[in-house]
């Protein structure tokens, strides 16, 4: 019976010989190779082809095991990658499923989850891990409140008059209350008014408010690209 290949990429030997521990204890598994870095991963996938890729993230810089799991699926897509690291972060998580790799785990899974991951990802049938569908059930809450967001801000952009609008645009830029009297080339009691009608217009307690959620929408940005 063909065994399963797995290549073994950390940088601390402590956690590369745990995993080839692992390994050796599953008569359908053999570790053949090692790495410490991201640059020695690209390379020894090359040279020796593994079936299965265990990977770690934060190596010789915090994403080089993303960077390397990348370059990886580029030239050899076949080769199934498992992050095992200690990252739980939302962004991490992401952007680790967007270099190519079918399965993410953290390293404090027992080795019975690391053998079935690695059987599961031969096997192409890798599940959606509980920290992971957790994850893209709140994109998926995030997201749509955002599209709700973006939808309401654009209605109440859609109503306000030319001068209101460039105020508006003003202070998303940064500038002060008086720095958009002289620019307007009016009171700065005017731009008071105007700002304090824009407050109410959008339903916020203060300019911050109102100011960090459109920025956060890139109002003004989606409104350049229409232009």
């Amino acid at each position: 019976m063909k065994k399963i290949s797995i290549l073994v990429v950390d940088d601390m030997e402590a956690h590369r010989r745990r995993l080839e521990r692992i390994l050796k204890q599953e008569p359908d598994m053999e570790c053949i190779g090692a790495a410490s870095n991201g640059y020695e991963a690209v390379s020894l996938a090359t040279q020796i082809n593994p079936d299965i890729i265990l990977m770690d993230i934060e190596m010789e810089h915090q994403s080089a095991g993303i960077q390397a799991a990348k370059q990886i699926h580029e030239s050899l897509p076949h080769i199934k990658m498992i992050m095992l690291t200690v990252h739980k972060d939302d962004n991490i998580v992401f952007a680790s499923f967007q270099s190519g790799i079918v399965d993410y785990l953290t390293k404090d899974a027992s080795p019975f989850e690391i053998t079935e991951a690695v059987r599961e990802a031969y096997n192409d049938v890798s599940p959606i891990r509980p920290i992971v569908a957790d994850k893209i059930r709140n994109e998926f809450q995030r997201l749509k409140k955002t599209e709700q967001s973006l939808m309401y801000v654009l209605q109440i952009i859609s109503d306000l008059t030319k001068s209101e609008l460039q105020i508006l645009s003003l202070l998303c830029e940064g500038k002060t209350r008086r720095e958009i009297a002289e620019i307007r080339s009016v009171e700065h009691d005017t731009i008071k008014k105007q700002i304090s009608s824009l407050l109410k217009k959008f339903n916020a307690e203060s300019t911050r408010q109102m100011v960090n959620g459109i920025n956060d929408l890139k109002i003004f940005e989606i409104i350049k690209k229409i232009k």
